[in-house]
């Protein structure tokens, strides 16, 4: 049975397999279900899906994140109003919160006030249309105590890149100070 995959927009993938120019053997991902599927994804290997929406097979990483870091991140975004639809990726030993692109309030408004089924027509907009980008960042510094860095990312022309934030701690420390600013102007007076 072909390797399929469907992301969070509902596109499905299939796994082909082909050769490069130097005929090596080759594995990608497309929504075309023609040419040559491959049966199984390759020991060491995965289907990764990014915050937004994109589809890879990637080797796996190793993950320095625990389930529970995970989850403090996630209660704390979810303690926000403002802060209705957001992401997190993990890699290795980052855990990034994005934010969406849209004025995702506004849009919503315009779907309540104009259309008929406005909450449920913007909940299927919103899960198919909204773009993510990286805001903030916990970076873990020291793996044996569990102590994190926090990053966010700076938007001024002569940096856009990640800049150090605050003070070295426990992640649910850092979570509880810096995520209530994600979506708020007092984001950008987030400095080291």
């Amino acid at each position: 049975m072909p390797v399929t995959y469907t992301n969070r927009k509902g596109k499905t993938f299939h796994l082909h397999q082909g050769v490069t120019k130097t005929g090596k053997p080759r594995l990608y991902l497309s929504p075309k279900s023609e040419g040559t599927l491959a049966e199984a994804i390759p020991d060491g290997f995965e289907i990764y899906e990014n915050p937004n929406a994109q589809v890879f097979l990637r080797k796996i990483l190793p993950r320095l994140i625990t389930d529970w870091e995970i989850q403090v991140v996630q209660h704390e975004m979810s303690r926000f109003p403002h802060l209705k639809y957001w992401r997190v990726d993990i890699k290795g030993d980052t855990i990034t919160l994005l934010t969406p692109n849209q004025d995702v309030a506004g849009t919503e408004e315009l779907f309540l006030r104009y259309r008929p089924d406005g909450i449920k027509a913007f909940e299927e907009w919103a899960n198919e249309s909204l773009s993510y980008s990286p805001m903030l960042r916990f970076v873990l510094q020291d793996e044996a105590k569990r102590i994190f860095v926090t990053r966010r990312y700076c938007f001024r022309s002569s940096i856009d890149d990640w800049i150090p934030i605050g003070l070295r701690g426990p992640l649910a420390d850092l979570a509880r100070q810096f995520v209530q600013h994600l979506g708020q102007e007092s984001f950008f007076e987030l400095i080291g």
